[in-house]
């Protein structure tokens, strides 16, 4: 049953209140005042319920005028209609409640049909306004929908040939992070301020619209845009601390591009800069351009190229500091395209992690892993471990670890064999889900290594917190670590502290025989690196396995 409407009716005459009560409340659920003071009471705590209120001029108290000038200051109130009822049917009295702020103005006394009929369709155009006002302002921020805001860009483009304009898109880095941090409340207000910010700085000429969550969009004349960038991020970075906007700029030179598409490569443009250290603004250009269709290339052909076998299992052998033995291996994954011949995983691997596609090619590489310890064991090679590679995508897949245990029992493998690289940059996303996952897989009998340490992520705490086996010193840290004179170098006591919580160290990078001497006299305990071998297909591997045997015999 739909609920009725409510109304207010503020009349000081019992009379006359009892009229309007009788030929409303057949339709209607009426609440009643005596005079303005009683009636804000009453909105207080029904402000939201009340459909229309109904009103006199001349009451104790507080009389109508005070009532309407005290409604007005309060935004919320300020949209309910008010109809006034008098005993005057002057126009004087009804142009001074209409200054007041009234919407209509009924004189005594009612006439039932009339006051039904008034009341009606004030109720419909207040509500058909609310309906109107919803579609073309966003609700959080009181910038114009995305909807709106493409029909404002449209009517202004097809009006205004003359002047030149530029599209720009804002995108906040890591926004799902600040909600979870600070929580959703927080998160809110955030975007409201973002907005606030986009309206005086834009200025009164541009369109400012919100596209999705934390994307909003403004329409400005190129020439102001071009003035006022850097400016526009300097004033954001003084007002909003500790969050780091993303600017997209789409400068519009083909009107016959739908609007739509405009925004779209702002986006785009915004995006290509996400992750990327003290660079905020990126211009839609032929470059981007051309990356982004190479992009849509690879996205379009991942599918059936994974099908192919396209994507070949490479290993690089991990070595023992001590014994300069080969102790291990890194999985690791090669494309090699019918068309665009061997391709380097530094091209596609963003570009899958980015669109999910990784948790696909990582369970593909840990299938090949599995099956080749399993050929290895048949044929009696000496088994030795292999890392491989569990990006973010797969913690936050909830079945991972039955995934990795049902793989390892279905090709007769002991878990200790396949040695779980896991990023330390997934932990400062969600610290408790990698943790509870790690304590799974480590329980097991996975061998757990915390892949990239030292790459600008790394955290103590996370140290402390999580139980795993090995620590990989990433390839970039090392070579810094390794240029400097001993005595400046942080490498001994990262590698001291990695000992002292019980942690193995594997090094990444090493190319020359100095290199290697150095990390011996630190304490390291494994190296990889193009000093002992490149990464290399299996078959490859293999010989060096066979070799490595033969001279133990």
């Amino acid at each position: 049953m739909i609920p009725l409407k409510q109304i207010l009716i503020v009349e000081d005459n019992d009379l006359n209140r009892a009229m309007l009560c009788e030929i409303l409340s057949g339709q209607y659920k009426v609440l009643e005042a005596e005079n303005g003071l009683e009636a804000l009471e009453i909105l207080k705590k029904h402000k939201e319920d009340i459909s229309l209120i109904l009103l006199d001029v001349v009451m104790p108290v507080m009389d109508g005028y005070t009532f309407l000038d005290h409604i007005k200051e309060d935004s919320e109130l300020a949209l309910i209609p008010v109809i006034v009822t008098t005993q005057s049917n002057s126009e004087s009295d009804e142009v001074a409640a209409l200054e007041h702020g009234a919407t209509d103005f009924v004189p005594k006394p009612y006439r039932s049909q009339v006051i039904l009929h008034r009341v009606a369709s004030i109720i419909k155009l207040r509500e058909t306004a609310a309906i109107i006002n919803q579609l073309q302002y966003d609700r959080l921020t009181g910038l114009y929908t995305k909807e709106f805001f493409f029909q404002k860009v449209r009517e202004l483009l097809q009006n205004d040939t003359e002047t030149e304009y530029t599209i720009v898109c804002s995108n906040i880095e890591n926004f799902k992070l600040y909600n979870d941090n600070f929580g959703v409340q927080a998160g809110d207000k955030l975007l409201q301020a973002i907005a606030q910010i986009m309206r005086e700085r834009c200025g009164g000429d541009s369109i400012c619209g919100r596209f999705s969550a934390d994307r909003f969009l403004c329409l400005q004349e190129r020439d102001r845009e071009q003035t006022d960038r850097n400016l526009f991020l300097g004033n954001f970075t003084s007002q909003i601390k500790n969050v780091v906007m993303k600017w997209g700029v789409y400068e519009i030179t083909d009107r016959t591009v739908p609007v739509e598409q405009m925004c779209d490569r702002a986006l785009l443009a915004a995006d290509s800069v996400k992750g990327k250290y003290n660079k905020h603004f990126a211009v839609y250009d032929d470059a981007l351009r051309g990356e982004l269709l190479r992009e849509k290339a690879i996205t379009d052909t991942m599918e059936s190229s994974l099908a192919e076998g396209q994507f070949i299992l490479y290993l690089q052998p991990k070595y023992s500091v001590e014994e300069e033995r080969m102790t291990g291996a890194e999985a690791l994954v090669r494309w090699i395209h019918p068309e665009w011949g061997f391709m380097s995983p530094a091209e596609f691997i963003p570009l899958f992690e980015k669109n999910g596609f990784i948790h696909r090619l990582d369970k593909y590489i840990w299938k090949q892993v599995c099956e080749l310890i399993n050929k290895w064991k048949g044929e009696g090679y000496p088994l030795l471990p292999i890392s491989v590679n569990v990006s973010r995508i797969d913690i936050y897949q909830m079945d991972l670890a039955d995934t990795l245990v049902s793989m390892a029992e279905k090709y007769g493998i002991d878990p200790s064999y396949l040695h779980l690289e896991i990023t330390e940059s997934a932990y400062s996303e969600n610290p408790g889900q990698i943790i509870n996952t790690v304590n799974q897989l480590r329980q097991h009998g996975f061998v757990i290594e915390m892949d990239d340490f030292g790459s600008g992520y790394s955290s103590l705490n996370m140290l402390n917190q999580m139980e795993m086996d090995y620590l990989k010193l990433d390839m970039k840290f090392i070579q810094n670590e390794l240029s400097k004179p001993e005595e400046r170098s942080i490498l001994n006591y990262i590698i001291a502290m990695a000992h002292g919580i019980g942690l193995r160290v594997v090094a990444e990078g090493v190319e020359t025989r100095e290199q290697l001497n150095r990390l011996r006299d630190t304490g390291c305990d494994y190296v990889q690196g193009y000093y002992f071998a490149k990464p290399m297909p299996v078959e490859e591997f293999e010989k060096l396995l066979r070799n490595q045997a033969s001279l133990n015999l």
